[in-house]
């Protein structure tokens, strides 16, 4: 496994003497000398660039490498410290997944590509001429140097390396185990023993690098450590030599600061965001709510640098959503919009961007386009995570599977995956809803619901009645619902459409009444929603805010310290039992078989 070392890096001056122009021209010269002979060398034995494809069983991780993003604690360094970290977030977004066949050579420049300001790459520090300089890509050697020792660490043969020529502190130079690279002449590059699948993260305090295989390391020993011996690296942030032509005046402390990325305004996350900016941070939003009259939108702007919109994508995806709901196609076209809406966003999150609060329909896109690594995220979730979501609609389309909307849509699997990644990688959980708390013990912050005020007019509720919130849909509880409303002879008052088709409610005492016209209220006597899926129970806030009994299933997210009933999901005796003990109404008897089947004939509608 010994390195090869050509070709050989221009060699700096000693320590001691001062970098000039001069010297800065000849190492020019020689660089595009030995980027000429690379080209050269590589066509007489090319090396291909590696690409994604389904990934082999590579079940076994055989190497890993752990170091930390944020090395220097030096106030004047903090630019480009932050420089540093963007330049391994755009890199490993080109690393992590690669599969690397066995025999196939791995090759840093020819998977990552030229480290240009046009491809999103920012200044950082990286050696040259002796001397910690700043330039664009700089930092990148940390991940050379983990790719480096995991390589070592998997038995791969190392094709070409090259050490540092200075010592750095705090890298891996000082235990031998570095791998510089400089675009395109000096690379790092191995050959694969077996298939093999890399994997780079960003934490938002570690760089991870590992290495998996299809089968277990053989034999292979653990390299000795070659200890440092080489002079010390100069700092242009620290050196004091003024008269060298690349001193940097003491630079000011750039502080770092959150971007918020947002989507629906709900009352309780507005309240959240308004208590934690800061004057400087970043928004990102949809669109301005408050210029398009759009109270669904409608984020405070003050105290943010000027936000960043969406406002052509999202309007546009609004047209779209309407054709979508009414083929069938409305979940789908909801993620289609909030990938297009993420990727307008994400010039949001400059590289002084350390916290990122986002919105939960943003959050898999943004990951799997690898922008929240190395920065500490937290996440306002309207829902339950993705997987934990469609597990409890595969569970109730199993008990019932005369119900086809319980099962007329599933997210694709690598979303979900993206999803459930990136919520493991939070740092913190935000929410109202109580059931989605509870999935995340030790990190969810769970806010209070938003009460709307109390009726003005007196209430007047109408016996034998109750409201159902809806939609009629069957994650809803729309089923329970016409099944003890022909059980017990009650009216049902609907505030959603019928998405479970025409004739849903046929032969049933059905009125409609409008979500946002308070008259509901006044004559409402009970409100009931045995939901399996809630995400937004505004409707049963409202009935327990005017004093109305609400029944409704953990789902809803609501606690019972606001005054609700809480029933068991799929048991409709516990739902029956729970209305006669709110009303007088007698049970009217009825056949089981007609309760569960009726309607026979009614046509039913996959959303």
């Amino acid at each position: 496994m010994n390195a090869i070392t050509r070709p050989e890096l221009p060699r700096p001056e000693p320590v001691t003497s001062m970098p000039t122009r001069a010297s800065g021209l000849v190492f020019a010269l020689k660089a595009a000398g030995l980027r000429a002979q690379r080209r050269a060398t590589d066509l007489l034995a090319p090396v291909g660039k590696l690409e994604r494809r389904l990934a082999p069983d590579c079940r076994h991780l055989l190497a890993e490498s752990v170091t930390p993003l944020w090395s220097d604690p030096r106030h004047s360094e903090t630019r480009l410290q932050f420089g540093k970290v963007e330049n391994l977030r755009v890199a490993a977004r080109h690393f992590d997944g690669l599969i690397i066949p066995a025999g196939a050579v791995f090759s840093f420049w020819k998977q990552l590509g030229r480290p240009s300001a046009r491809r999103g790459f920012v200044a950082g520090r990286m050696l040259k001429e002796g001397c910690m300089v700043a330039s664009t890509g700089g930092g990148l050697c940390q991940i050379s140097n983990a790719l480096y020792d995991v390589a070592l660490k998997s038995g791969c043969a190392i094709v070409e390396r090259h050490a540092h020529s200075r010592a750095v502190p705090g890298s891996a130079t000082q235990f031998g185990r570095d791998a510089t690279v400089a675009w395109n002449y000096v690379d790092l590059r191995f050959r694969a023993p077996q298939d093999l699948l890399l994997n780079v993260r960003l934490s938002a305090t570690t760089l991870t690098v590992q290495l998996s295989g299809r089968e277990k390391q053989r034999g292979i020993a653990e390299p000795v450590l070659d200890l440092d011996r080489r002079p010390r690296a100069n700092d242009c942030g620290s050196c004091g030599e003024i008269r060298c032509h690349r001193h940097e005046r003491s630079a000011p402390r750039v502080l770092g600061r959150t971007a918020f990325l947002l989507d629906e305004a709900w009352p309780e996350f507005r309240t959240y965001v308004e208590q934690r900016r800061a004057q400087g941070d970043r928004l990102g939003i949809p669109l301005d709510g408050y210029r398009w009259n759009k109270p669904r939108y409608a984020w405070p702007t003050d105290g943010f640098e000027r936000p960043v919109t969406a406002t052509v994508t999202s309007l546009l995806h609004a047209v779209h959503a309407r054709r979508a709901t009414a083929n069938g196609q409305r979940i789908a076209a909801q993620l289609r919009r909030c990938e297009a809406v993420a990727r307008k966003l994400v010039g949001t999150l400059t590289p002084d961007v350390t916290e990122v609060c986002v919105a939960q329909s943003l959050l898999p896109f943004l990951w799997r386009m690898g922008v929240l690594g190395g920065r500490r995220v937290t996440v306002l979730m309207t829902r339950m995570p993705m997987q934990q979501l469609q597990a409890r609609l595969d569970r109730a389309a199993a008990t019932h599977p005369d119900r086809a909307t319980l099962a007329d849509f599933r997210a694709p699997a690598e979303l979900v995956a993206a999803e459930t990644a990136a919520l493991a990688a939070a740092e913190r959980i935000v929410t109202p809803h109580a059931l989605v708390a509870s999935q995340f013990p030790g990190k969810a912050e769970l806010l209070d619901w938003h009460m709307p005020g109390a009726l003005r007019t007196p209430r007047m509720p109408k016996r034998r009645s109750i409201v159902f919130p809806g939609p009629s849909l069957a994650r809803k509880g729309a089923y329970e619902v016409r099944a003890l409303a022909l059980r017990l002879d009650l009216e049902v008052v609907l505030l959603g459409g019928d998405l479970e088709g025409e004739g849903f409610w046929s032969g049933l005492p059905v009125r409609r009444a409008a979500r946002h016209d308070p008259a509901w209220l006044r004559e409402a006597g009970l409100v009931v929603q045995p939901s399996v899926i809630e995400e937004q129970p505004r409707s049963l806030l409202a009935a327990l805010a005017a004093g109305i009994p609400v029944i409704a299933t953990p789902a809803c997210g609501i606690l019972p310290k606001l005054g609700i009933t809480l029933i068991p999901e799929n048991d409709p005796e516990a739902l029956v039992e729970a209305i006669l003990a709110h009303t007088d109404v007698p049970q009217r008897q009825v056949p089981e078989q007609q309760v569960s089947d009726f309607p026979p004939q009614f046509p039913t509608a996959v959303t």
